[in-house]
């Protein structure tokens, strides 16, 4: 059972990530670096075994890390890890990473596959939004960061399907933002306007990731380190929507 704002505002500052993948992954790297802050930090995923290792992985490290295994397409997931969250202290932090993405061209792309990137996208980070915007304005305020791509802005093949809900998410976010920033909620958009250096990127796209070479990926922690810049902003100067990329990716 999640804990009354009046008591939650009394526990130790809680961050709540969705959407944690490879060892070598934002997910991961964002986990490690709010718990290096001192939050209390839970990670969420679908797959239970890899969110284990995880957890473990990162409790080795001497991080106050917790797992919890949900489906952020699924409502009722999504409620109990912030009532797990919540449990063990103040939100105070929500990270929508959830990410998924498949190349095909128009003709390629069937309607099951664009209705499933739509769902673990954009209706994704509506439900996780949704949840973490009416939570942090009853707790007085927090951050929301949504983790965006160079698709988010501009749709090209075969990035159909990727681009239509990434542009959906930013939507969300925008929206999010606009209703609950005078309450004290801090919506983020980050458009991560490149190739991440993962192991994501290397297994799915080979290609670009190798066409980028090694100086011209983002690097996990570095990413990792802008979104804690933006949780640490005073409310007066607040960024809503930040860009992400190598020195010496053209845009």
């Amino acid at each position: 059972m999640a804990k009354t704002p009046s008591e939650a505002n009394d526990a130790a500052p809680v961050a709540l990530v969705f959407g944690v993948g490879p060892r070598r992954g934002l997910g991961v790297a964002l986990a490690r670096r709010f718990a290096a802050e001192g939050l209390k930090t839970v990670i969420v995923a679908r797959d239970e075994k890899r969110l284990a290792r995880q957890e473990a992985a990162l409790r080795a490290e001497g991080l106050d890390v917790l797992a919890f295994v949900a489906d952020a397409t699924e409502t009722g997931g999504v409620a109990s890890a912030f009532d797990f969250a919540q449990y063990h202290g103040r939100l105070a932090l929500v990270v929508f990473n959830v990410g998924a993405n498949r190349a095909a061209p128009a003709l390629e792309t069937s309607p099951a596959d664009f209705e499933a990137l739509w769902r673990q996208n954009a209706l994704a980070g509506f439900l996780v939004g949704r949840e973490a915007a009416g939570r942090l304005a009853a707790l007085g305020g927090g951050t929301l960061l949504f983790t965006g791509a160079t698709a988010s802005l501009r749709a090209r093949n075969p990035f159909l399907a990727f681009a239509s809900a990434k542009a959906a998410l930013r939507a969300v976010a925008q929206a999010l933002a606009r209703e609950f920033a005078p309450k004290g909620v801090h919506v983020a958009h980050v458009v991560i306007d490149g190739v991440i250096d993962g192991d994501y990127a290397r297994t799915n796209f080979p290609d670009f990731y190798k066409a980028r070479g090694a100086g011209g990926r983002l690097k996990p922690d570095a990413i990792a380190a802008a979104y804690w810049g933006l949780h640490e902003q005073e409310r007066s100067a607040w960024t809503h929507e930040l860009d992400l990329r190598p020195f010496n990716e053209v845009f």
